[in-house]
């Protein structure tokens, strides 16, 4: 060949080779060079996209020149959440070399992690092997928790030591299983603004992976993420009409013994049987339907699992009638299998704005005729005391008086006498009877015990005891009194404070089930009626809990008010149930009985008023004399003249 005719040749080869390289995308390289292992999956071979098409786009937004830099999955357990982040981790250490991190939720999820994804991705895959700096396992700069490779670190962290989390810089975040990271995060973080500052020393090549499966709605971080983002789901042909529609589980349908299956298109209505479904996610793909958002955002259900690496749908359906009747399965399968946030259906109709349009155009005060009796709740703070004053009616209908917060330390007399005046003040109905507080409940927990206890040993104000939230989860609503005053040598005080333990867990359960049976009743018929002059905080805060029934406990709602109305509406309802009073207990007899009691008092005040109209002026009363003593003389039959 001469040289006129290799030129060509030789000036393509050495333009190939000092051209700068073109990076692949992560589902190209894994495609390529990702070896699976017997450790993590089904079988050992080369990493296939057609198998899961919906982990593509998760994977590709990763990829150097992407311009993604937040995404957010939420996705059903099985799905292979951990093989993308895999993919991409190996991606980044051969393509793109960065530090970069990797989060779990706890030290057992961290090294299960370590042993089954890491660990075989650096042994079977030879692209990762060869980026690797010192593959000797006694190396210092190869530990367990910490990789070096060429260009870059990987550090493995869990939420149980945040401490070296915030010690760490990286260009790149993983943070896996995110709501359970962030539950179990002490430190008292924002456990997304904590991870996303380990990214702020690359603010121009920084990349970051929230995924997991939802949890509690109101407290579930990763969904509180996926609603902030464009929010993409998966769009899948009908293989019939060519609709484009997201598989959802309002159109699954199956027969009344549960034995088969199917999907129906929403559009056209025809039956799509399972065996269809490995075609339409082929030719299915992502569609944003919150356009716009800064950050990424990916759901999918069960109903996408690849045939052969997941349940069926008959499967599902026989998981989802075994759950119908038991909270705890019910929320697992909404979890794991729909990846939805799991909201107790009891509280759908007890949200803040539900509530406050139930309230009546009346005043808070005269309180209505109806209302028989009065307790109140208060809560203990070091700088308040939060009370709530309800009135009772019979069957226990209740009318939330009062909602005040006395501002004070309680180690300070004045919010003490605040506290006294207001119990104690009369109450007036609409027809002009008077009611007093017949009972009440104070936390005694926190910082100010024992100035709780001082104010109750002085008994100030009626029926007057102490209270504290009860350990046990299904504890009665009022348990058994204790004493708990402790004398100089150590013995109990048997004139010392007798303290209530208070079932909150059940009261609250009592409060909810009242209020979302109230939803579709008139007015006068509902168990817990509202004055519209509440303020929304004081609604807010009345729902601001829900249910878990993993722990079997109510707890806070992120971005709602505080919780003191509620805390206080559970006092005030424990204090109806004093040994003294037990209003729940009350029959048609004894609420009759206090009716004319009250009526009663309308009579009486217009004797006074009659009498003080019609009294002539009294004469003045005659000194009586003294003795030699300066006391006064009496003898039999009145004073001596």
């Amino acid at each position: 060949m001469t040289y006129a005719a290799a030129r060509p040749l030789i000036f393509q080869t050495v333009a190939k080779a000092i051209a700068p390289r073109k990076p692949m995308r992560v589902s190209e390289w894994a495609e390529a060079k990702r070896i699976l292992s017997t450790k993590g999956s089904q079988n050992a071979a080369k990493w296939r996209n057609d198998t899961n098409p919906l982990q593509v786009e998760i994977m590709d937004c990763f990829s150097a020149r992407s311009p993604v830099r937040d995404v957010v999955a939420r996705l059903p357990i099985q799905f292979g959440k951990s093989e993308i982040e895999t993919n991409i981790l190996g991606y980044t250490m051969c393509e793109n070399p960065m530090p970069i991190i990797v989060a779990l939720p706890a030290e057992v999820s961290m090294n299960k992690w370590i042993d089954q994804k890491l660990n075989p991705l650096i042994d079977e895959t030879p692209a990762v092997q060869a980026v690797m700096t010192s593959m000797a396992s006694r190396e210092a700069s190869n530990r367990r928790t910490f990789k070096d490779f060429q260009g870059g670190q990987l550090y493995v962290e869990h939420a149980g030591n945040p401490v070296r989390l915030k010690s760490t810089s990286a260009g790149m975040v993983l943070a896996d299983e995110f709501s359970s990271f962030a539950s179990l995060l002490k430190s008292g973080d924002d456990p997304a603004e904590m991870l996303d500052g380990r990214t702020s020393a690359f603010p121009s090549k920084y990349k970051r992976l929230k995924v997991g499966t939802p949890e509690i709605a109101g407290r579930c971080r990763i969904s509180e993420l996926y609603d902030k983002s464009d929010q993409r789901r998966y769009y899948v042909p009908c293989p019939d009409c060519g609709h484009e529609q997201p598989l959802e589980w309002s159109g699954l349908q199956w027969t009344p013994d549960g034995l088969h299956a199917w999907y129906v298109c929403r559009e056209c209505g025809v039956v799509i049987e399972e065996h269809q479904k490995t075609a339409m996610i082929a030719r299915g793909r992502w569609v944003a339907e919150n356009p716009g958002a800064r950050s990424r955002g990916y759901h999918a259900n069960a109903l996408y699992y690849p045939i052969g690496l997941g349940p069926r749908w008959v499967e599902l359906v026989a998981m989802w009638r075994d759950a119908q009747g038991d909270p705890a399965k019910l929320k697992t399968f909404i979890n794991d299998r729909l990846a939805e946030p799991w909201e107790d259906p009891a509280m759908r109709a007890v949200k803040f704005n539900i509530i406050a349009d139930r309230a009546e155009p009346l005043p808070l005060k005269p309180v209505p005729n109806w209302v028989l009796a009065v307790t109140a709740g208060i809560d203990t703070q070091d700088n308040r005391l939060p009370v709530q004053i309800v009135g009772w009616g019979r069957g226990m209908t209740c009318w939330p008086i009062d909602y005040v917060e006395l501002p004070g330390d309680p180690n300070e007399d004045e919010v003490w006498t605040a506290l006294t005046a207001l119990l104690n003040a009369p109450i007036e109905r609409a027809d002009g009877a008077v009611l007093r507080v017949d009972a009440a409940l104070q936390d005694m927990l926190g910082h100010r015990t024992e100035a709780v206890k001082a104010y109750v040993r002085q008994k100030r104000v009626r029926r007057l005891v102490a209270g504290f939230g009860a350990t046990a989860n299904n504890a009665p609503s009022l348990g058994k009194a204790k004493l708990h005053d402790i004398n100089y040598r150590g013995m109990v005080d048997k004139r010392g404070v007798h303290a209530y333990p208070v079932g909150t867990v059940a009261i609250k359960h009592h409060l909810f089930a009242m209020l979302s049976t109230d939803a579709d009743k008139l007015a006068e018929e509902r168990k817990v009626r509202f004055s519209d002059e509440l303020s929304r905080d004081y609604f807010g805060g009345l729902v601001s809990e829900t249910y878990d029934p993993r722990k079997n406990r109510f707890e806070k709602i992120r971005g709602t008010p505080r919780n003191e109305p509620l805390d206080t509406w559970v006092y005030a309802y424990a204090a109806a149930l004093h040994p003294e009073l037990r209003l729940h207990r009350w029959t048609r007899a004894n609420w009759d009985m206090r009716e004319a009691q009250v009526l009663a008092t309308i009579q009486q005040a217009a004797a006074n008023d009659d009498s003080r109209e019609t009294r002539a002026p009294a004469a003045p009363a005659l000194a009586r004399p003294m003795d030699s003593r300066g006391t006064r003389q009496r003898r039999r039959g009145g004073w001596k003249d």
